[in-house]
């Protein structure tokens, strides 16, 4: 109850100060159960939203901002079940690599929408605000320095259907809404089922720059089950339930360290076992209220590699000894194990009160990540090293309570008022784990002289690295939109928040819509948005070993307004702050409809993690970062500005036949450049002074992800039957280095990646589904071996679309 009367006193204290909330979903009326494959894109052109506007009815062909629609069935038929990279196929805008050998993030791995930061997209759970993952990427990934929604927490089979709303929000929906929001709408059904099992292996060739091999296996199955309980006259309780079970993927290039010349690492998937469970529901209380509830659990269990520790051919005495004292003269390989548990909850009344449609809710979420190391040494030790560590683990939690309030007028031709407050409070904790994942013995050794303390490929947290941190912010916002003609609609959004750790922000949104023709129509929009600097962005601390230019460096992370920090240049984390302008168009003409949507985004005072400030930079730094035994340091920073540029385009046609069945066509697209504008100098009382972001850091965010998408579809079925093939091309990405030279960037090349599947649907009974992901076996350009001395890194982790080759998969089930 105290944490409660804190929320609610926090939102009471918005409302008459400055801030700004959530929305509550508007639901639609329980649905009964739904055939698992039935649903096409095709019918997603006339679908009802509920993001980017608090107006019922509304179409995603008829809104203001660009909004994608995708059915949870669209999602399942691909070879993958994993939400994160189900979405990035079918949606041009998003994408998903899939980093490897970078510690957690190879576990809790971030998507980006429209290249920007992933956790400058808001994520919705039935409208509702999810929360963050207690993981920070902090090593040289596509989003280094965030701490993003997990969307993997989140099974498909649980899902009704995806919005994705291209457009900053931070004016309707609060902070992390600069690139856009993702909204995931759980499936409510008051009666049926289904339960089905997909089971895939990869058939690939793997060509690296130093070998050959053909590789069949590495399977992944997936049991996935959902049920719909009715009760009352209009209750539903729908029960959704998965388990994962995938087997690591290697496609590292052969170790020429070694004799005779052999793989020695693992590069690619990790190992993955994972239970998820959810459950939404619903039910009337009296005529005019009703009560909503979902909540969701998540195990997973993690295990990826990090670099080998070899004895190579040209080992040097101190490594000899050191492998032969841990008990493994031939070497190791250290596997990173993440045990993340998640979250998901939330209960809520809705109701009508004086012609007014009132919304109340209260959510909970909370991940934690327990880190081990295994099959690894602590070199300090000698030979009394253990070989599995327990590294200690980190904790986010969010509560939010929230009050929405919307009513519509006899104004002009309609006026929607909407307006609400929120409070929100935000846990973060770092708990410390054995000592021998991070210090030297207690006692006495017989360690080599200067051997570092600490698990090899991923050190533990240690008691100087304890954390316990919490924040609370308040919000109220006013959201207007009016039918002022039959042809002109215009939308109006303010919204204010109040921080306890940085302060206040205010922003705003305007949009508009102009139907020339009932064929034609065109949109707009401008807004400004936020996103406040995350708990874990301002207090993680700990020492790792970060890979640069392929070599593994002992590095110490802390706080900017930790005394390190400041020395080195930190200063307190401020709000990123946003100016998103878009202009698009919209054309429908019987089964064909078009959207063509231009933006820029202009995000001042961004965040960023710094570069490596080594110890050898200078004897002042040497002398700092002595007490951490690292070789060097990095912090969080404000300064950056960028300006993102695009064009989204989705074109669409369904083709209905008498006897051929019906076809969907689908033609996707997104452009996007961004462009570095500013880079923070450095702030540091040292002389002469590091420097804090650096090329490679520019790089990553103007090339990073692909500047062209293109997804092609087509969608067939006759009856039971179906096919689909799809086609979706990727654009050249830089896996930059930290020098100039010709080598040291890494393209993935433009590639095409082919999807073809046939299926069998039936309203009851059987469903069963043929396919293959990656038909012609396509992979980014290889790793060239001037840049993979270790031969761990076959290919660029960059990659759009992975490094893992064709996979053929199966998925067979049944629906009640």
């Amino acid at each position: 109850m105290t944490i409660i009367s804190e929320l609610l006193a926090a939102a009471s204290a918005a409302a008459l100060a400055q801030a700004a909330p959530q929305t509550a979903p508007q639901t639609e009326p329980a649905q009964s159960a739904p055939v698992a494959d039935a649903a096409s894109t095709a019918d997603e052109g006339q679908d009802i939203i509920v993001t980017g506007t608090r107006a019922t009815g509304r179409s995603r062909l008829d809104s203001v901002a660009p909004v994608d629609v995708l059915s949870g069935a669209s999602l399942q038929r691909q070879g993958t079940t994993e939400l994160a990279t189900a979405l990035a196929t079918v949606a041009p805008s998003i994408n998903f690599p899939r980093p490897s050998a970078n510690d957690a993030t190879d576990a809790i791995r971030p998507a980006t929408l429209r290249g920007l930061s992933p956790d400058q997209t808001l994520v919705l759970i039935n409208g509702i605000r999810g929360h963050t993952s207690a993981n920070l990427n902090t090593n040289g990934t596509v989003g280094r320095g965030s701490a993003a929604v997990d969307l993997n927490t989140i099974p498909t089979v649980a899902l009704d259907r995806i919005e994705v709303l291209r457009d900053g929000a931070s004016a309707q929906y609060g902070s992390d809404a600069i690139a856009g929001v993702v909204n995931l709408r759980l499936r409510e059904a008051r009666s049926g089922g289904g339960a089905q099992v997909n089971y895939g292996f990869y058939d690939t060739q793997v060509d690296t720059a130093n070998n050959s091999r053909h590789v069949t296996g590495e399977h992944t199955v997936t049991a996935s089950a959902w049920q719909g309980i009715g009760f009352g006259s209009d209750g539903f309780i729908t029960l959704s339930g998965e388990y994962l079970k995938r087997q690591p993927t290697n496609r590292a290039d052969i170790d020429t360290r070694v004799s005779p010349n052999r793989v020695t690492g693992r590069y690619g998937d990790p190992e993955v076992e994972q239970f998820t469970g959810f459950v939404n529901a619903g039910t009337s209380l009296t005529d005019n209220i009703s009560l909503y509830a979902f909540g969701g659990y998540q195990d997973r269990d993690t295990r990826g590699a990090a670099f080998p520790r070899i004895r190579a051919a040209n080992a040097s005495a101190t490594t000899i000894a050191q492998l032969t004292l841990a008990g493994v003269p031939n070497g190791f390989l250290p596997i990173i194990n993440t045990k993340s548990k998640d979250i998901n909850s939330a209960i809520g009344l809705r109701g009508t009160v004086s012609d007014f449609d009132v919304d109340l809710s209260l959510s909970y979420g909370r991940n934690t990540v327990d880190f081990r190391t295994l099959n690894s040494a602590n070199y300090a030790y000698g030979s009394s090293t253990p070989r599995n560590f327990y590294d200690g683990a980190v904790a986010y939690d969010q509560y939010v309570a929230g009050l929405d309030v919307t009513r519509k007028f006899d104004v002009f031709q309609s006026l929607n008022v909407a307006f609400g407050v929120e409070g929100r409070r935000e846990g973060y904790k770092i708990t410390p784990g054995e000592r021998a994942s991070y210090d030297y013995p207690a006692g006495a050794t017989d360690a080599v002289a200067g051997s570092a303390p600490g698990a090899q490929g991923f050190g533990g947290f240690a008691p100087r690295n304890a954390t316990k941190r919490n924040r609370r912010s308040g919000s109220v916002y006013l959201d207007l939109e009016a039918q002022l003609t039959d042809a002109l609609l215009i939308g109006l959004a303010g919204r204010a928040e109040d921080y306890s750790d940085f302060g206040s922000t205010a922003n705003g949104k305007f949009s508009a819509r102009y139907d020339v023709a009932p064929w034609f129509a065109l949109r707009g929009t401008i807004s400004t948005g936020f996103r406040a600097p995350s708990l874990q962005q301002q207090y993680f601390t700990q020492v790792a070993s970060v890979v640069t230019n392929g070599v593994p460096i002992l590095t110490g992370t802390v706080p900017s307004t930790d005394p390190v920090g400041v020395a080195l240049g930190g200063r307190p984390l401020q709000a990123e702050k946003s100016t998103n302008i878009s202009v698009g168009t919209v054309i429908r003409a019987g089964g064909f409809d078009l959207t063509v949507d231009a933006y820029s985004i202009r995000i001042r005072n961004q965040i960023g993690l710094s570069e490596n400030i080594a110890g050898t930079f200078s004897p002042a730094v040497a002398t700092l970062l002595a007490p951490f035994n690292v070789s060097a340091a990095r912090f969080f920073i404000n300064g950056l500005a960028s300006t993102t540029k695009g064009i989204d385009a989705v074109a669409h046609y369904r083709w209905r036949t008498e006897s051929a069945g019906a076809f969907d066509f689908t033609l996707a697209g997104n452009i996007n450049k961004i462009d570095v504008t500013r880079v923070p100098t450095s702030t540091a009382t040292l002389n002469p002074a590091p420097t804090l972001f650096a090329r490679s850091r520019v790089l990553t965010l103007e090339q990073g992800t692909p500047g062209e998408k293109i997804t092609g579809t087509i969608d067939w079925s006759l009856d039971k039957l179906g096919a689909l093939a799809r086609v979706t091309y990727y654009g050249d990405v830089n896996q930059p280095g930290t020098l100039a030279s010709g080598t040291a960037d890494v393209r993935t090349g433009q590639h095409a990646i082919t999807d073809f599947e046939l299926r069998y649907s039936a309203p009851k009974g059987a469903q069963i589904g043929l396919g293959v992901s990656n038909l012609f076996d396509v992979y980014p350009d290889r790793q060239i071996a001037a840049n993979n001395s270790t031969g761990v890194l076959g290919f660029p982790y960059y990659s759009p679309f992975g490094f893992n080759g064709r996979y053929l998969y199966a998925r067979v089930g049944i629906n009640w």
